[in-house]
């Protein structure tokens, strides 16, 4: 079960998947729920809110959530993801740092030294 599964009883189908099962309550993420109900106008405000009261027992978010939220389908969207740039992707690579390390290592480098990691870092091969 993932929280995909979640999401379409909430929306779609309105059957309460950990009353069925009381296993699928450790399955259920209320983050990624709530993420992903916050992308639809007439969601977001019970995301919130479910974001703010995060210290309730998860089968009682689950009921919330299936309770209040109209069925709707509301599967229009793609999900955001963040980008991560070329220069920065080299610096993580180079010195198999973490995306956060990175970040504060791309502030001291300049332009020369990237250009260095960017020769370092070439794999030889036949360009087609």
């Amino acid at each position: 079960m993932n929280p995909f599964d979640f999401l379409n009883a909430i929306n779609l189908t309105k059957k309460d998947l950990i009353e069925e099962d009381p296993l699928n309550e450790k399955e259920y993420v209320p983050f990624i729920v709530n993420r992903g109900l916050s992308y639809f106008a007439d969601t977001v405000l019970y995301a919130n809110e479910m974001n703010r009261l995060n210290g309730i027992d998860k089968k009682w978010q689950f009921q919330f959530l299936l309770n209040s939220i109209p069925k709707k389908k509301r599967f229009g969207q793609k999900w955001a993801k963040a980008t991560i740039d070329d220069s920065l992707r080299m610096v993580m690579e180079y010195f198999n740092y973490s995306s956060e390390k990175a970040k504060e290592s791309l502030k001291l480098l300049t332009k020369e030294q990237l250009i260095i990691i960017e020769e370092k870092l070439q794999k030889g091969g036949k360009r087609s």
